[in-house]
């Protein structure tokens, strides 16, 4: 049996197409509908890694989390991560495949039509409905021949059309009104509604507009949703986490906000937990004196150190080091604290530079990416975070790069079916690793914290743990509350029912 559809598109990037149709798996499988999310083509630099080790955009783990099921690579098979302002390391069906500029990838994309097609299929054959997420806006009138992500998939599925315009950014009108001017008549009659998303405010006071917009665009307003601050992964930089600043946070944790950054995901545990502050930093004078300061995961991890070297922020940190803070590297921040990082076939542009000099251990980048889902513990650690010795994790590596560490393990690790093997280095209080998502297990969170309440002479007895896969389940269901409370679902139902 073949899956009914829905397609939510947006006037603009950022217009929240990625919560609205994670809400909207959540909805339909409350309802009893086997749901998956869908998205062709994803550009973000946050990934996750499915049990079978292959790579998709983090928003479709996410949707298919709330919808209750495994996340497959059929749901995202097309996902960009931009390795510099014009090329993209090109990921196809969760393997990747070339570092291509973007005039030879929309070339190439041509080619990938029928691969899309291929998962759309698999998906439809095994659900009751699919969630399409489109990118960006349909009305890239430079971009449309050859589209495979807006309205040229929506004509793949067969699939009706919500249109989604962000209220918050101003000009809704112009947003959506333009949008379906701009369609052409095939696609603007795939349309079958409107949504205006993150309102603010007394909803009654727009009901002026939802009649201008039913006029103007000629279809139902689905619904008008209001700015909901539910804490969901992000999917890309865009991300307003990375903007917030708790100032009045007893634990100030500070990350450093590369100009890559990946996976920033990892640090959205710490930021949930009571009396923790977490804030994203791209500047000396931004950095402060953190009680703890993350290196995190990057796309371009040479670049990006040559980015912290040019702006001081290497030589700050250096001196965080030496007054005893403790930092952590995860992924491209283990490798940049490191000595040396060699590139010797080019995946990075090639060459070798020399690392921050903070941990034992030497990185060569080669050809093939690791991708995997794994189990450890953490080994005995020294230093302030020496509570976190002996502590169960679950998180995911994902990495082009092998480093050899010189120095004392950090934590012991392994993927289903294989050994357990020593990673990561730590020396003094410097530790690194290449496992994302080390910090969302309840013991893990505690103890981190604890130890950095205890290194400030603090009571650490009211820290309380977090269970970051039980946190995430009260996120989907507020999310799912307010998809109900505020979009017509008895519209929604009619439009995935009747289809085109």
């Amino acid at each position: 049996m073949t899956a009914k559809s829905l397609m939510v598109q947006g006037t603009m990037s950022g217009a929240g197409k990625s919560l609205l149709v994670a809400g909207l798996c959540r909805v339909l499988a409350q309802d009893g509908l086997r749901v998956a999310p869908f998205k062709s083509q994803n550009m973000a630099l946050n990934s996750a890694i499915t049990r079978e080790g292959l790579e998709i955009g983090r928003a479709q783990a996410m949707q298919a989390e709330a919808a209750g099921i495994e996340p497959r690579a059929d749901m995202n098979p097309i996902l960009l991560k931009p390795t510099s302002d014009t090329g993209s390391q090109v990921i196809v069906c969760g393997k990747p495949v070339a570092t291509m500029p973007a005039r030879e990838y929309f070339q190439y994309k041509t080619q990938l039509k029928d691969q899309v097609r291929a998962s759309y299929e698999r998906l439809a054959a095994d659900f009751d409905v699919i969630v399409i997420e489109g990118a960006g806006s349909p009305v890239e009138l430079n971009l449309k021949r050859d589209d495979i992500v807006n309205m040229g998939m929506a004509k793949i599925a067969k699939s009706p059309v919500l249109l989604v315009g962000d209220i918050d950014r101003g000009g809704v009108f112009a947003q959506l009104v333009g949008t379906m001017m701009l369609l052409d008549d095939d696609e603007r009659a795939m349309v079958k509604a409107t949504v205006v998303n993150k309102f603010r405010g007394d909803a009654t006071l727009f009901d002026e507009g939802l009649a201008i917009l039913r006029e103007k665009c000629g279809v139902p307003v689905a619904g008008l949703i209001p700015f909901m601050r539910v804490d969901l992964d992000d999917e890309d930089s865009m991300s307003e986490r990375l903007n917030r600043h708790r100032g009045d946070a007893a634990i100030d944790i500070a990350v450093v906000r590369l100009p890559k950054i990946s996976n920033f995901t990892d640090f959205m545990v710490l930021d949930a937990m009571d009396a923790v502050g977490v804030r994203y930093v791209n500047s000396v004078s931004e950095l402060g004196h953190p009680d703890l300061l993350i290196i995190p995961g990057t796309k371009a991890t040479m670049a990006d150190l040559a980015w912290l070297r040019t702006s001081g922020l290497e030589a700050a940190v250096k001196r965080l080091a030496s007054t005893g803070t403790p930092i952590v590297g995860i992924c491209g921040g283990y490798q940049m604290l490191g000595e040396e990082i060699a590139d010797p076939v080019g995946v990075e542009g090639g060459g070798q530079m020399t690392g921050m000099g903070l941990l034992p251990v030497r990185t060569e980048f080669g050809p093939e990416k690791r991708t995997v889902q794994v189990r450890g513990a953490f080994e005995t650690v020294d230093g302030p975070l020496a509570p976190l010795a002996g502590l169960p994790f679950h998180g995911y590596e994902i990495h082009m790069g092998r480093t050899l560490a010189s120095g004392q393990p950090l934590v012991g690790v392994a993927e289903e079916g294989a050994e357990r093997t020593l990673g990561g280095c730590q020396y003094g209080n410097v530790y690194g690793c290449y496992v994302h998502g080390l910090f969302d297990q309840a013991e893990v969170n505690q103890a981190l914290v604890s130890a950095l309440f205890a290194r400030k002479g603090m009571d650490a007895r009211a820290v309380q743990a977090l269970d970051m896969a039980a946190y995430r389940q009260t996120q989907y269901d507020l999310l799912a509350d307010g998809v109900r409370a505020n979009m017509d679902m008895e519209l929604v139902y009619r439009i995935i029912e009747e289809g085109l």
